[in-house]
């Protein structure tokens, strides 16, 4: 549900052509560029991963470019046989068992569309063995695929580049974004209509850092009693929230409903209420006299048309410290979440010892939900992250800064060049559709005039 401008969901936009393509760039990515992973492993691949492992061992562990150079080399995403893989964390004495599992979205008017979800998984991230990186990227848009890739190579390159990443990963996460949201608006790549979310946790020792940037969602399990509670770690970034709808509107967006948009119901009065209750008809941002860009996002990395109007790729960043309490956390991009609550994946990863066994779940529940209530699914995404051997904080060695009071983490605005200011975590997501979209009542509708039996 990111957006209305990918010609295969909902067909063309009334957007002026110039306003779709982008002027060539001088600069163009050159040969030495870092290759996109591949999510297969060869012999050669493990042979690369152990030498590159010993140089970690025998240079500084703040030199980036050896950490980017191996983000080129090894991918991460390689698994063994059984689909899961697990790595140890040696200051909290911990490990990490992952695995991951993404599913192309079927669109019956395209079915050859390409999955623009994309994802990365590094482990460890850079030279610090202590450091495990995680992100989901959703794309949307005619250049989608293209920008998901783009921003997972480029983010990860950014991010060990930047000179605080060791010292301060909030401000580093914070201008990693920026940094690639500017990347992305300067290559020959088009993004003007064009994008994707981002949600990354950064696992460093025992400290997590969530950045995320759009509607894709992170959530992690915390024991409490014989319960298993989802706490969410992003609030989806969407006009649903008063925050977000006011502050593009301050930027000049219009936040309107399709139905609205097509003088089918009154523009000048709301007509959504929650998440939960939406109709499959979200509101959306619209420039000030087009009918052009669509989004149901109100943050996104790319997308320089619907910038224009408050679109902006800043992350909300949560800080949160890791206890015994967290069995696991999961990422997932919106393809999930529209029909599953975050409470409901983990009552699903919950059941399975294995993290492969419970990507599977997920994918294959949210698929069977999406064609039960729509016409089409979503590209669906999920990394699945096991906890297992972490033991109580040691107060006394622990920095008194980075001991939080669980569930409730520490969330950070980061905006820009300022400095990031704590905020409340006082909502929570409440998205999960259970009805019919209008896209299916519509096609519903069609096959009865039409004389068709709906299947």
């Amino acid at each position: 549900m990111g957006c209305v401008y990918s010609r295969a969901c909902i067909g063309e936009i009334c957007v002026p052509r110039d306003a779709r393509i982008k002027e060539p760039q001088s600069v163009r990515p050159n040969a030495a560029e870092l290759v996109v992973f591949s999510p297969t492993s060869t012999n050669e691949d493990d042979e690369n991963r152990d030498q590159i492992h010993s140089q970690l061992s025998l240079n500084p562990p703040g030199d980036p470019e050896l950490g980017i150079t191996r983000l080129s080399r090894v991918s991460a995403q390689f698994l063994p046989p059984d689909g899961s893989r697990t790595v140890k964390v040696p200051s909290g004495n911990f490990e990490l068992k992952y695995s991951y599992l993404s599913q192309r979205g079927y669109y019956p008017d395209a079915l050859d569309k390409a999955n623009q979800d994309s994802f990365c998984i590094h482990t460890p991230f850079g030279t610090n063995p202590d450091d495990h990186f995680f992100g989901v990227f959703d794309g949307h848009g005619e250049f989608g695929a293209e920008c998901s890739q783009f921003v997972k190579r480029k983010l990860c390159e950014n991010l060990l580049r930047n000179n605080k990443f060791h010292v301060d990963a909030t401000e580093a996460c914070d201008a990693a974004y920026l940094t690639t949201n500017t990347q992305l608006h300067a290559d020959s790549l088009d993004d003007s209509m064009s994008g994707t979310t981002a949600i990354t946790v950064l696992v460093r020792g025992r400290t997590i850092y969530v950045a995320n940037s759009g509607d894709s969602r992170a959530v992690i399990a915390q024991k409490r009693g014989k319960e298993i509670v989802a706490v969410d770690l992003s609030i989806d970034q969407t006009p649903f929230r008063v925050d977000e709808m006011e502050r593009v509107k301050l930027c000049g967006a219009r936040v309107l409903t399709l139905d609205q948009i097509e003088g089918l119901k009154n523009p000048d009065v709301q007509c959504w209420g929650t998440e939960e209750g939406d109709d499959g008809d979200p509101p959306r941002l619209w420039v000030p006299n087009g009918m052009y860009p669509g989004t149901a996002f109100t943050r996104s990395i790319g997308d320089s048309i619907a910038e224009t109007i408050g679109v902006v790729a800043n992350p909300e960043i949560v800080v949160l410290e890791l206890t015994e309490d967290h069995p696991f956390f999961v990422l997932a991009s919106d393809g999930v979440f529209e029909f599953l609550s975050s409470q409901t994946v983990v009552d699903m990863v919950a059941k399975y010892k294995d993290p492969r066994d419970a990507c599977a779940a997920i994918v294959a529940e949210s698929y069977r939900l999406w064609l039960q209530y729509e016409t089409r699914t979503d590209d669906i995404t999920v990394i699945v992250v096991h906890i297992s051997g972490l033991s109580g904080v040691n107060c006394e060695t622990a920095k008194p800064a980075t001991i939080l009071r669980p569930p409730v983490p520490q969330v950070l605005e980061a905006t820009g060049s300022e400095s990031p200011s704590t905020f409340s975590w006082s909502s929570r997501n409440h998205r999960a559709r259970h009805d019919l979209s209008r896209a299916r009542l519509r096609a519903i509708e069609s096959s009865l005039e039409n004389g068709q039996v709906w299947v």
